[in-house]
């Protein structure tokens, strides 16, 4: 007799059997058991969960001897008939294969008739999505008022596919996708059975790879099972596979954070020397660095308790000295590549360029740390201290003596200002007053109200008997517009007004000693601008925000 594979041999024969959809199973029990199951239901679902099993089971427990019953006895001729697949009023169709609007009217044209030997005639069409829009269409009215003979069981993967006219028209029972627990313990029921000797983290992680379908987990088991040698050690289920080795992954990981780059080279040749999926590594490893980003938010993250206890031991300690910052920007990097990644003609070297990659991020602060620490650097920016407080206060730190003046000719003027001054008896005569300038001010304000702005921060350097000197501080325009023909008649006109004598003028460019501080002040802000631009938590503050730099206020 042929060998039967495990997924058919322990293929559920009752609702009570089916793996974890005790949500959908209950429901279609009570239905069956008050009379009140409609005439066309849709299962969807993961692949693997149980959509057509349940249909079959559904089908049985409507054409049993002893039915309508929610409990199939699966020895009566209907029951065995279904089992088997040859049941003359149980109709399984594949929608991928049989997707015409002819199929369609070949099922309305056979409705009309009564079933041959059992209660009810039933369709169960699978992967029922990948019917035409022709035969959808085809399918409404029948669909919609059958008789009473009748039950449509549909079947998909992809319900967003079917027509909301079709939907409307049928029960709908999501089955959900089986947690790595239930497979594990159904696995262990059926190596019972079969006499099959495996460790139990084997079955944990078959039941991990099936990702969530139970027809997966089966079919793992028989291929592990087919180079049964005695027991079947983990290194062995590894082997026979092809799985990468958790281990790997592990060891991978610790690397990155080690950032010990001759140690991920080495473990990525020893992955492709054993002929193992490149992708599939990469995708294991961003599986296990999400589990420690959701171990470090979450630790009671049920989730978590699909990992084996050494395997939960693994993951806390590669998580503690990781901050979640850190391992978020690992998963961005990650993400990024992973389509380059796929579709690479050399997948090794792509992947040898990403964890490359990851070594070059450096941890960042969390960003609570991160704004802390970026405001005590502002405020000591803004009270204009730095980052190293010492040498630039020294350097820039203004005093109360007036710079040393470097220009021959002004520092000759400024001699012959305190010459003067100082020698009332001498050829000069005495430097006028404070008062009497303002005086002159006055009259300048009087007269020509449009010139006294560009004399607020003169004074005259120098006075004799037919000469007036004055320095026009203030910007450079101040001087240049005094300095016009026009204008110094006018200083001239006021002199002589003033003094009672004729006075010729002369304008001097002040030293803008006054604007000294203001100049002083906006290279200091200039300066630190450039520091803080080039500060490690300024360039952190970039990278983890995905941001740029707009300005720059230090106070």
């Amino acid at each position: 007799m042929s060998y039967v594979v495990l997924a058919r041999k322990y293929r559920p024969q009752s609702f009570d059997q089916v793996v974890a959809q005790g949500h959908v199973t209950q429901t279609l029990m009570n239905a069956v058991a008050s009379g009140r199951l409609a005439h066309a239901l849709l299962f969807t679902g993961p692949r693997g969960t149980g959509k057509t099993t349940i249909a079959r089971i559904l089908a049985k427990s409507m054409n049993c001897r002893q039915g309508p019953t929610p409990t199939p006895c699966n020895t009566c001729r209907s029951c065995l008939e279904i089992t088997a697949g040859s049941a003359a009023d149980v109709f399984e169709i594949d929608g991928a294969s049989n997707n015409g609007v002819e199929q369609v009217r070949e099922i309305r044209e056979n409705i009309k008739y009564m079933p041959a030997r059992s209660a009810f005639k039933i369709y169960i069409i699978d992967e029922v999505h990948m019917l035409s829009t022709a035969a959808f269409n085809a399918l409404l009215k029948t669909l919609e008022e059958p008789p009473a003979h009748v039950i449509f069981l549909f079947a998909t993967t992809e319900p967003q596919k079917i027509p909301v006219t079709i939907l409307s028209r049928c029960q709908r029972y999501d089955l959900k996708r089986i947690e790595a627990a239930a497979i594990k313990n159904s696995l262990v029921a059926i190596c019972q059975k079969e006499q099959i000797d495996i460790e139990s983290n084997s079955l944990a992680l078959i039941a991990r790879e099936a990702d969530g379908s139970m027809r997966d987990a089966l079919s793992l088991l028989d291929q592990a099972a087919a180079g049964l040698d005695g027991s079947l050690t983990h290194a062995r289920v590894h082997d026979v596979l092809g799985m990468v080795d958790r281990q790997v992954v592990f060891d991978l990981t610790d690397a990155v954070f080690e950032a010990d780059a001759a140690r991920i080279l080495n473990l990525i040749d020893y992955v492709y020397q054993y002929g193992h999926h490149i992708p599939d590594l990469y995708t294991r490893f961003l599986e296990h660095i999400r589990n420690l980003l959701v171990w470090k938010l979450s630790p009671e993250y049920k989730g978590l308790a699909e990992l084996s206890s050494q395997e939960l031991e693994i993951v806390k300690r590669q998580a503690e000295p990781v901050s979640p910052l850190h391992l978020h920007q690992i998963l961005d990097v990650l993400f990024s590549s992973e389509q380059h990644l796929k579709y690479s003609a050399n997948p090794r070297m792509a992947l040898e360029v990403v964890m490359i990659k990851l070594l070059n991020i450096r941890p960042a602060l969390p960003i609570d740390d991160l704004i802390e620490r970026i405001d005590g650097l502002q405020k000591r920016f803004s009270s204009g201290q730095g980052i190293e407080s010492a040498p630039q206060q020294q350097r820039f730190e203004s005093t109360d003596s007036a710079p040393v003046e470097k220009d021959p000719e002004k520092s000759d003027r400024s001699a012959a200002t305190k010459e003067t001054r100082s020698s009332p008896g001498g050829d000069a005569a005495p430097t006028i007053s404070e008062d009497a300038w303002q005086a002159i001010l006055g009259i300048i304000s009087e007269r020509y109200p449009s010139l006294a702005p560009n004399l607020n921060h003169s004074r005259i350097i120098k006075q004799s008997e037919d000469r007036i000197e004055i320095e026009v501080n203030g910007s450079g325009f101040n001087y240049q517009r005094m300095r016009t023909n026009e204008n110094i008649k006018v200083l001239e006109e006021i002199a002589e007004t003033f003094f009672g004598r004729r006075m010729t003028v002369v304008v001097h460019p002040g030293s803008n000693k006054s604007t000294q501080p203001q100049r002083d002040k906006i290279a200091t802000a200039n300066r630190l601008k450039q520091e803080l631009l080039h500060h490690p938590l300024v360039a952190d503050a970039i990278e983890i925000f995905n941001g740029k730099l707009v300005d720059i206020k230090t106070g």
